[in-house]
């Protein structure tokens, strides 16, 4: 582990500055950095809280496993992003109800619970930080409920792959993973990518999809 260094303030606590020097004075004394490998845990379901982390590079992603063992991406944690669980968590003293994964290491700043609270307490600037945190997650997270409910699976995965494939046609990525980001399940992404293969929107590899028609995939997308 290691401290904040005057850049790391300067880029990812911007917000900090409306507090004043003792508000930046307590961050470099109480806060820490630390690296995280690829698949490495942040939170296992279940986990308490004892630390808020901010990304300062990297990726995490957080996600549900229900009983049947599938899964859903609840939303990923990027660079100068933190994630709403653990402040709902801190804030309300319970255990963390999903799990975190790093997905890209991940340089990330550790803010002790009894501290985020102390700040919240007696700073506006950390106030205002978690409720905007909270309420841009949580619009994120009814987004993806609203995914799940309301449009078909055909057209989420079209939208997946025309997403992914913005800066590299071929798309690492398993028939598995892509049922884990939605939500659904192996079986029935295999046979959409299929249909999508015979129709010439898509060629399939081992482990890859090479997107060969992207304007028609955005087509598909967006088909109700």
């Amino acid at each position: 582990m290691s401290e904040l260094t005057p850049s790391d303030i300067q880029t990812y606590f911007t917000f900090l500055k409306r507090g004043g020097r003792q508000v930046e004075e307590e961050l470099r004394q109480h806060v820490v950095v630390t690296h995280l490998p690829a698949g490495a845990f942040v939170f296992w379901e279940g986990d308490r809280c004892a630390q808020l982390a901010i990304v300062l590079s990297g990726t995490v992603r957080v996600y549900k496993v229900g009983e049947n063992g599938r899964e859903i991406t609840l939303y990923r944690i990027e660079e100068h992003e933190s994630c709403i669980l653990t402040a709902s968590c801190i804030l309300s003293h319970v255990e963390f109800p999903a799990f975190a994964v790093v997905e890209k290491d991940v340089r990330v700043a550790l803010i002790p619970a009894a501290v985020l609270h102390d700040w919240m307490e007696r700073y506006d600037v950390w106030r205002e930080y978690v409720f905007q945190l909270m309420s841009k997650r949580l619009a994120d997270v009814i987004a993806t409920v609203e995914e799940i409910a309301f449009r078909r699976v055909d057209s989420r995965i079209a939208e997946l792959l025309a997403h992914r494939a913005e800066n590299q046609l071929r798309i690492t990525i398993t028939h598995q993973e892509i049922a884990y980001e939605l939500g659904s399940a192996r079986e029935v992404v295999s046979r959409i990518l299929k249909d999508f293969e015979r129709e010439g929107l898509i060629s399939l590899s081992r482990g890859a999809v090479t997107v060969q028609d992207k304007a028609a995939l955005l087509e598909k997308a967006q088909s109700p």
